[in-house]
Order: structure tokens, then sequence, then C-alpha cells
């Protein structure tokens, strides 16, 4: 059962987010979690997520903005090291609210009700004919970089924030899938690099053979992706990036993320 629930949702969430840019990894640990201890499902999502975006980079990398990926890709590294530090600093502030939901305690952090916030700040504005036709100049990347970086370091979700921001950079749908994944490949590098400790202690107790599996269905939905990147338009991407945001969003707020 383990081989069927990962799999799927591995093939499935790559295929979708393909194009969005963000929630891989957010769909896949629950998937993981539901038959591994917590700390190994975290690290195998980690493993899964990185190798994906580095078949995802061979698939499409040539088609990046080096410019945006410089702008945005270096403030949203530096700054990431600088969320993940004040995310220690405030680890232990009281929930906002807690509440019970299925059988289990659901708990609602600052953080989490911040970004939360943030993304549906974004969406709301995808109902507004003039920000539909809105995109952000090369002088707002590195603002952008700063912020996905800084929220992605205090909560995880810069992938979120990231697509935000580069669906209205003005790119291609070919630049935009591509050059997220050049940034979320640096970030999940330098991510990997704290977790390599972790990993390194967890790795013995990891199941390869569905790690392995779940890899393989992860890249045959990138791949399935890549094929209809051209049947896909620029405005469809922005649509489906909102929904998602949305979706996030209520996760978030909710506690259920």
């Amino acid at each position: 059962m383990s081989y069927v629930v990962i799999c799927t949702v591995a093939l499935l969430a790559s295929a979708l987010t393909f194009f969005s840019g963000f929630g891989l990894g957010t769909l896949l640990l629950p998937a993981f979690a539901l038959f591994f201890p917590i700390e190994q499902a975290v690290a195998l999502t980690a493993i899964v997520h990185f190798l994906n975006s580095l078949f995802k980079l061979a698939l499409t990398g040539r088609h990046a903005d080096r410019h945006v990926v410089v702008r945005f890709g270096l403030p949203a590294i530096i700054m990431s090291f600088l969320g993940a530090w004040v995310l220690v600093r405030i680890a232990d502030i009281a929930a906002v609210f807690t509440y019970s939901a299925f059988g289990r305690l659901v708990s609602v952090t600052p953080v989490k009700l911040i970004v939360g916030v943030l993304l549906l700040v974004f969406v709301s504005l995808e109902f507004l004919p003039r920000f539909r036709r809105l995109s952000f100049g090369s002088q707002y990347m590195p603002l952008g970089g700063l912020l996905s970086g800084f929220f992605g370091g205090l909560s995880g979700m810069q992938g979120a924030l990231r697509s935000a921001f580069l669906s209205r950079a003005g790119l291609t749908k070919e630049a935009f899938v591509a050059t997220g994944v050049v940034i979320a490949c640096l970030i999940d590098f330098s991510r990997l690099a704290i977790y390599s400790t972790s990993l390194a202690h967890e790795s013995a107790h990891f199941n390869y053979g569905l790690l392995t599996a779940a890899l393989l269905a992860a890249f045959a939905g990138a791949a399935l992706g890549n094929n209809y990147l051209k049947k896909i338009t620029m405005p469809g991407i922005q649509r489906l990036v909102a929904v998602m945001l949305f979706a996030v969003a209520l996760g978030l707020i909710s506690g259920f993320l």
C-alpha cells in the first residue's frame, strides 16, 4: 500500500507542480508521514524534492532567465538563512489559536498565519483587472528574492512566494518554469547542506526501494508536465498558481500545513 500511495502522489504532484513551481513537498510529505516517523518523512521528502528539481533542471534549464536567477535567487538564498535564524529565535512563541479536528490538536503559529495572509493577498489581487496586466520589472527582482527567501527560511514556503512573484515578472512560460527550477535547486542545495547531519542519521532507516520508486514516479510526472508545457498558456499557469496559492494559504491559516 505504501508504494501505491506514495508513488501515485509523487507522480501526480510532480506533474501538477511542474507548472506552478511549488507544492511537491507540501503534497508528498503527508504521504510519507503516513508510513514513516516524521523525521524520516521530512528527510525522504527533501531528497525526492531536490533530485526531482535537478531532473526538471535538465529538462528545462536552458530556458532560464539568468538575469532573474541572479537578481532574485541570490537575495533569496541569503535571506533564507536569516529567516531560518529568526525561526529558531521565535520557535517558542505560543500559537495564535488551537483547536481539535479529525481527532488531533491543530495549532496555528504566528508565522503560518502571517505567510498564509500574505499568500491570500496575492490571490485576491488576481481578481483585479489592473493586477492581471501587471508585471514586475527587473528592478523589483531583489525585493521578490528577499521576501521569498526570508519567509521561506521562516516557514519553508519559499516556493509559493517565489511563484507568486515570478508569475508576474514578464517571463515566458518556459522561462517562468525554468527560472523557478534553477532558484529552487539553489535553495534546496543550501537547505540540504543544513539538513545533511539529520539525513546521514536517518539514512540507515530509509526504505531505499520505496525512495527509488518515489523518485521514478516524480521523474515521470515532471516529464509528463514538460510534455504538456507547449499546450498551456502563461495566463493558464498564472491561474494555476493562484489556485494553489489559495489552497496553501488556507492550509497555513487553518493549521493543516
